[in-house]
């Protein structure tokens, strides 16, 4: 999963995200996702995806359970 196909990304997954503001250093975040952003089926960019944390970001793929 390269985190661009909304149908991959539901909520209570764990991904990895960029930040807007870290969009220059492609730092990533990890979290839970709790709400869906993007309404368009795909984004090459990444899904908007809001955090359990509240943080907004673009999916960047998907972290495995236990990690």
């Amino acid at each position: 999963m390269d985190g661009t196909k909304r149908s991959d990304i539901k909520p209570g997954m764990k991904v990895v995200i960029v930040l807007k503001k870290d969009q220059r250093t492609g730092k990533l975040t990890e979290g839970v996702v709790k709400d869906i952003l993007t309404k368009s089926p795909n984004h090459p960019h990444g899904i908007k995806v809001r955090l359990e944390s509240g943080e907004v970001g673009r999916v960047k793929g998907q972290r495995a359970r236990g990690i």
